[in-house]
């Protein structure tokens, strides 16, 4: 009896290495996308566009949900809080990469591209931190290619690898939990 229960007690503590190696992957390749919007911007000339500002909210939003993943590890619920908030910010990451694509692929006759963030009047980031979040270039141009794809594609490509990487994710931790909760229910009925 004691060996099942070492053995439930391991499991969990691989889960727990996982979800922080994950949440750690998650937080560094956000970090790394952020660090390399700004060379782009200040090494290379590239000026960003309201999409590109909005799509670098994201990836701070992956970044710091990345961040209480990553110190929740232990906790459940607070990985269940955590992926929710990862769905959210990759998926208004992804929807607004699409938009963006479909701006520069030139098939959208009317399309408007803003020059001031739509961010709330309690949080103007705009405001705060105008080196990372002021909006100067315009959303048409296509500026820079790698393999034939345009930054706002491979950022559809980057939202979407989060997307299915954190679903894979949740399901480890939910199968993680149910697995827990079922040794505890054998351990007291026996």
């Amino acid at each position: 009896m004691s060996f099942q229960g070492g053995s439930v007690m391991a499991v969990s503590d691989i889960a727990n290495r996982q979800n922080k190696i994950g949440w750690g992957i998650f937080a560094l390749s956000a970090l790394g996308l952020e660090c390399a919007a700004l060379f782009f911007q200040y090494a290379m000339g590239l000026e960003p566009c309201i999409m590109c500002v909005y799509q670098r909210l994201a990836v701070a939003g992956v970044l710091f949900t990345s961040i209480i993943g990553f110190l929740a590890s232990r906790n459940f619920w607070g990985q269940i809080f955590a992926h929710g908030l990862m769905v959210y910010a990759t998926g208004e990451g992804l929807m607004v990469a699409k938009e963006h694509v479909e701006m520069q692929s030139g098939d959208s006759f009317f399309f408007a591209c803003e020059f001031v963030p739509n961010f709330p009047s309690w949080m103007p980031l705009h405001e705060w931190f105008p080196g990372v979040f002021a909006a100067t270039g315009d959303c048409g141009e296509i500026s820079w290619q790698f393999f034939d794809m345009s930054m706002p594609e491979w950022m559809v490509v980057v939202f979407t690898g989060y997307m299915v990487a954190q679903v894979l994710m949740l399901a480890w931790v939910v199968g993680d939990h149910v697995d827990r909760v079922n040794g505890r229910k054998r351990r007291h009925s026996a």
